[in-house]
C-alpha cells in the first residue's frame, strides 16, 4: 500500500512534467519552488524525469539553470522543422555574437578592439532582439560602460547545455572552421589601452 508521501511525490512529478511540457521557453529551476521547496528533492524529481525520458523521442535537458523538453539527438536529424527567420545574421553580427560568447561579460569597446572595427548600433540591437544577448552589469570605470552576455535562448538555439560546451580552438581547427589563429581567442584585456 502506498503511503501519502509516495502519492505526493508521484503527483509532484506529474505536475513538474506537465509544467515543463506546457512552457513556451526553458523553465528556470528556481521557478519550480511551488512544486517542491526543498532543492534536493526538486533535483531528485528533475533527475527522475530526465531518466524517464532518456530513451524517448524527446529528452528533458538542462540548459544552464533551466530545463526543457527537446527532440532527442537520435531522431532530431530525421525531423524537418521550418522556421521563419526574419533575416540571416550579418558577418559582423556573427563575429560579435562569437566574441560575446567567448569573452563575456564584455563591453562594446572591447568587442570593437577585438574585431578591429567599429560596431554599428544595429549589430547589438539585432542580437538583442533575437534574444541571444542581454545587458550585463555596468563596469565601475569612467563612463560606466555596459557589458553584454549571452542568454539561455542562445544556449538553447545552438544546442548547448552550458557555455563550457562551446568548441575550443583545437576543435574549431579540426572541423575546418578556423584556418589560423582567430581573433575570438585573443584576450580583450590585452587589446585595451590603459
Amino acid at each position: 500500500m502506498n503511503n501519502k508521501n509516495e502519492i505526493d511525490q508521484n503527483l509532484k512529478s506529474k505536475i513538474l512534467e506537465a509544467y515543463i511540457f506546457a512552457a513556451k521557453d526553458p523553465v528556470d529551476l528556481s521557478s519550480l519552488k511551488f512544486i517542491e521547496s526543498d532543492n534536493v528533492k526538486l533535483n531528485d524529481l528533475v533527475n527522475e524525469l530526465q531518466n524517464k525520458y532518456i530513451d524517448y523521442g524527446i529528452n528533458l535537458v538542462k540548459i544552464g539553470n533551466t530545463i526543457a523538453f527537446r527532440t532527442s539527438e537520435e531522431v532530431s536529424g530525421l525531423m524537418n522543422i521550418e522556421q521563419e527567420i526574419s533575416k540571416p545574421l550579418s558577418r559582423a553580427a556573427s563575429e560579435t555574437l562569437a566574441i560575446i560568447a567567448y569573452h563575456q561579460p564584455i563591453t562594446r569597446t572591447q568587442i570593437e578592439n577585438i574585431r578591429g572595427v567599429s560596431l554599428s548600433k544595429g549589430t547589438l540591437d539585432q542580437l538583442f532582439e533575437i534574444g541571444w544577448i542581454k545587458p550585463g552589469r555596468k563596469l565601475r570605470t569612467p563612463g560606466r560602460p555596459m557589458t553584454w552576455l549571452t542568454t539561455i535562448k542562445f544556449l538553447d538555439h545552438f544546442g548547448l547545455s552550458d557555455l563550457s560546451d562551446l568548441p575550443g580552438l583545437d576543435e574549431l581547427k579540426e572541423s575546418g572552421l578556423l584556418q589560423h589563429e582567430s581573433i575570438l581567442f585573443s584576450d580583450p584585456k590585452d587589446e585595451i589601452e590603459d
